[in-house]
């Protein structure tokens, strides 16, 4: 854990809910020998930003096991219509937080690294209100037309010009050093823009494209995009746990 100034206290959060329509209960899913939601806090633990660690669930059963392998679990509604209205409800369990870095709970390989980049971000620019990462996607890699991977195009500054599940760009034209970017699902945020962006109604876009950030652009607030290496796979099925099983235990 790192030795903040006295001005900021970084927190960071992992949403973690039972419910999932494609591996309910997945948090608990045991990997390697320990629930999901275990590898994505020792992975945090690792980082030398964060000053406190919580995870933000709406179910007793993750709760206890968190308690379980020392961490700190945080009860939350089930009724969130979103994973970051769940942090902000966190949040306010946790007065002292100045910025607050959203991970997800089913990212067991996260490279703590990447988390001390972002908390890195906001610290260095008080103007700063959200801050996220994404990789480049390899040419003719399946991944740039799958719906279930978000994509990300940025303005020449670096910050986020629009995100979705469609193909983007679309290459009329090739343009050299122009990649595809996948957006990896981190987050961090200045604490008092996190408790205004949750007083927002859902948006148009966030509706059509079930992506939340877009809440934040059509709001006409900043986000930065990190560029990092991290292609580190989350478990969204199963079938990735049991891929995932196999990484880590060839590690």
């Amino acid at each position: 854990m790192s030795e903040t100034s006295k001005k900021s206290h970084i927190i960071g959060i992992l949403p973690s809910r039972w419910g999932s329509t494609r591996f309910p209960g997945k948090p608990l899913h045991l990997i390697a020998g320990k629930p999901l939601i275990q590898h994505v806090w020792e992975r945090c633990q690792q980082a030398e930003k964060l000053d406190e660690i919580i995870v933000a669930t709406d179910d007793q059963r993750i709760a206890d096991a968190v308690t379980a392998f020392g961490g700190r679990p945080v009860m939350t509604s089930e009724s969130h219509p979103s994973g970051t209205d769940r942090l902000a409800e966190a949040v306010s369990h946790c007065p002292e937080a100045t910025h607050i870095l959203n991970i997800q709970g089913d990212e067991p390989l996260i490279d703590p690294t990447l988390i001390d980049e972002l908390a890195q971000a906001l610290l260095d620019d008080p103007s700063l209100e959200m801050v996220t990462a994404a990789n480049p996607i390899l040419p003719n890699d399946p991944a740039g037309a799958d719906p279930n991977v978000v994509k990300v195009v940025t303005k020449i500054n670096g910050h986020a010009l629009y995100f979705s599940r469609s193909p983007l760009p679309f290459f009329r034209n090739q343009v050299p050093g122009l990649s595809v970017l996948r957006h990896k699902g981190i987050y961090g945020y200045r604490r008092d823009f996190l408790e205004t962006f949750v007083t927002w109604p859902p948006s148009p876009l966030e509706e059509a494209e079930s992506l939340e950030q877009l809440r934040a652009l059509e709001n006409g607030a900043n986000i930065r995009v990190l560029h990092t290496d991290d292609t580190s796979p989350g478990v969204d099925t199963p079938e990735q746990a049991v891929m995932v099983e196999r990484i880590i235990s060839s590690q």
